[in-house]
């Protein structure tokens, strides 16, 4: 029988392989080829154990429990709550907040979806076909080959596209997307397979970089209720060009001292092909997006410090709220 302990030193296994993967860069050229067929060789096996691994705790019986008996009757079942003291989940009591502020800012809201396809996930993202986001170490499927979004860019597209009569008509899209996102994680404290993001995009003719820049410092200005410095670091998103990694000094609510930062999320330009994918001519026009985690923002905004907490079901947790 597979052991959970052993399905997680697989996954350690594989992210050490990814790691040493990532050296292929500092190799010479005609080196490349050879290390990257090695290196795929090894992972394609750890791979393959982790779906028997898997599949292997997908088969162990499991008792079954009658989940619409009252807890009274069997002192083993967990208490519940009366149907008349439900309450909304603390994360979506912040994701209307959020929602909100975007409103009042006069972007539309467009829902994510739980399942899409390949497409959608990478090809209209300008994702190359080489790259390591598509394997299955970093990516669900279902047997059906539709994917679980890991991200809500997987909206950007179809925003793009139903929003371009905007353009037309002279007006920009202006466009926030909350969903819920999967990824294949070794679940900790601040790490968890199932979680909350909001991608925003925006497309004008004059938009740029600075009035990026200023929605995000008003959304969180608006969010933690009070004025924040901000900052910025390059980073890496196939879908935008320049990328930026963008960041908040650290709310007082939470401690936060002058010249402390926390990074919130990422952004940046819109990349040419991704417009172009979605009939917008990047000559004319130009864009901007970003996503962040709605998770990370209710962490910080009460201070708590395990992200598993809100999948949990833990009454105890629920009841603070």
């Amino acid at each position: 029988m597979v052991e959970k302990n052993e399905l997680s030193e697989l996954k350690a296994e594989l992210k050490s392989i990814n790691l040493e993967a990532a050296k292929i860069r500092e190799l010479p050229v005609e080196e490349r080829a050879d290390f990257g067929k090695k290196i795929n060789a090894r992972r394609q096996d750890i791979l393959s154990k982790i779906a028997e691994a898997e599949k292997a705790l997908l088969d162990v019986e499991v008792e079954a429990l009658d989940v619409t008996a009252w807890s009274g009757v069997n002192e083993s079942l967990p208490e519940f709550y009366p149907a008349e003291l439900g309450s909304k989940h603390p994360l979506m009591t912040e994701l209307d907040r959020v929602i909100e502020i975007y409103e009042l800012m006069g972007f539309d809201v467009v829902e994510s979806r739980q399942l899409d396809d390949e497409f959608h996930m990478f090809d209209s993202l300008n994702f190359p076909k080489e790259h390591p986001a598509r394997d299955g170490y970093d990516t669900f499927r279902t047997e059906e080959g539709l994917i679980p979004p890991a991200h809500t860019s997987t909206m950007q597209h179809r925003v793009l596209k139903q929003f371009k009569k905007n353009l037309d008509n002279g007006q920009a899209i202006a466009v926030v997307v909350p969903g819920r996102v999967f990824r294949n994680e070794d679940v900790d404290a601040t790490h968890e397979h199932t979680f909350y993001q909001c991608e925003g995009v925006y497309v004008s003719e004059d938009c740029n970089m600075g009035q990026m820049l200023g929605i995000l410092r008003e959304f969180f200005e608006k969010y933690y209720e009070q004025k924040l410095n901000i900052r910025t670091q390059p980073g890496y998103f196939p879908f935008t060009e320049p990328s930026l990694e963008f960041m908040i000094e650290k709310p007082k609510s939470l401690g936060g001292k002058k010249g402390d930062y926390l990074e919130m999320l990422g952004c940046g330009m819109i990349h040419p092909n991704v417009l172009k994918m979605a009939g917008i001519d990047p000559s004319k026009y130009h864009g901007f997006a970003w996503g962040g985690g709605i998770d990370r923002l209710v962490m910080l905004r009460y201070g708590l410090n395990d992200v598993r907490h809100f999948e949990s079901g833990n009454l105890n947790f629920l009841r603070e709220f």
